[in-house]
């Protein structure tokens, strides 16, 4: 089998947390080859092993080696160095938030397309064991017709706020944060009908947008996706309603907390899983109007499943995972989320 051959431009938390520890978990499909870093000297992460360290930008970027190259730098950093990626004839992998404003992730597009390479967004938390869960109730049929789901992404950081003193658009909590929950929507749901924004500085004009509230419309469904970074606690992670009955989900997703204490996926066969105390539970009644109500095992989320998806593209042709019009969209949603904020 014809190895997925990996490299990174970016040697931070993110490479080192959200995509090297999946990759390494697939030796026989894919490895890391070269990681670009401004100091290849620092230590700040453990060394992957195999992996070349540089900091010669050109020898990434023309290496004939390598089959794709992921962008891992801070996000008003991805338009600059995608469009390198990409004039150098490589297909490329864009963290999130994709780019600042939608007309550059229109133009990175079109020119993946003119050069004749895949580009995409990673879209990571489209495997979450929560959101998994969630769709598999909804496919259930159980909660009957759709016609509410909230999904809430929530801390208590006071501080992170309070020490902005500044606003900047593309460094504001919708841009940061909604960029996970908003996808996950578009995945599933698709473009809405409408939208209606309630996006906030909850500490004044000139401060750093701290909290969303966006509400869409898909007919009679309505989805808010809500977060603060002053809730001291948090809400479910998801609750959604349907004619016949209601789901509620308060635990996340564990991988994030599993991968912050190192407990890596890799020789670790309960990495993610949920525990019968983070199960959600299904509430509703049945054909017979009888009442149910029950605790739903939690599927497994595991974010390597973008890179299955995307050596299923590059070495046999699938479809991307993450199409340009999903990118392009929520791009237009988080511009139109802060175009008012000051």
């Amino acid at each position: 089998m014809s190895k997925l051959r990996i490299g990174f431009i970016g040697n931070g938390k993110s490479t080192n947390r959200y995509h090297a520890p999946f990759i390494l978990n697939r030796p026989d499909t894919m490895e890391i080859r070269k990681i670009w870093a401004r100091n290849p000297a620092k230590t700040d992460w453990a060394r992957i092993e195999g992996a070349e360290y540089t900091d010669d930008l050109d020898s990434l970027l023309n290496d004939p080696e390598l089959d794709v190259i992921v962008v891992t730098l801070p996000h008003h950093l991805h338009y600059e160095y995608t469009k390198k990626v990409i004039e150098a004839g490589k297909n490329c992998v864009c963290e999130k938030p994709f780019t600042p404003t939608k007309a550059e992730a229109e133009e990175l597009f079109a020119l993946a397309e003119e050069k004749g390479v895949i580009l995409q967004c990673y879209q990571n938390r489209r495997f979450d064991s929560d959101f998994l869960t969630v769709q598999k109730v909804i496919e259930s049929g159980k909660l009957g017709e759709l016609l509410e789901l909230e999904m809430h992404f929530d801390y208590y950081r006071p501080e992170i706020p309070e020490m902005v003193k500044e606003y900047r658009p593309e460094f504001s909590y919708l841009y940061g944060h909604g960029c996970h929950t908003l996808d996950q929507v578009i995945s599933y749901f698709g473009k809405p009908d409408h939208i209606h924004y309630d996006v906030r500085q909850t500490l004044g004009e000139g401060r750093m947008n701290d909290y969303f509230d966006l509400d869409l419309y898909y007919g009679v469904l309505k989805v808010s996706v809500k977060s603060s970074y002053f809730r001291v606690k948090e809400r479910p992670s998801f609750v959604v309603y349907g004619r016949k009955g209601m789901f509620e989900k308060y635990a996340k997703d564990r991988q994030e907390t599993d991968l912050k204490h190192f407990y890596l996926p890799k020789g670790h066969p309960d990495f993610g899983v949920d525990t019968p105390k983070d199960y959600g539970t299904l509430i509703y009644y049945d054909d017979q109007n009888v009442y149910h109500e029950e605790k739903v095992i939690s599927e497994k989320g595991d974010y390597g499943y973008y890179y299955d998806a995307l050596y299923e593209t590059l070495k046999n042709g699938a479809p991307v995972l993450v199409k340009k019009e999903q990118t392009l969209l929520q791009m237009e949603i988080l511009e139109t989320g802060v175009r008012d904020l000051k």
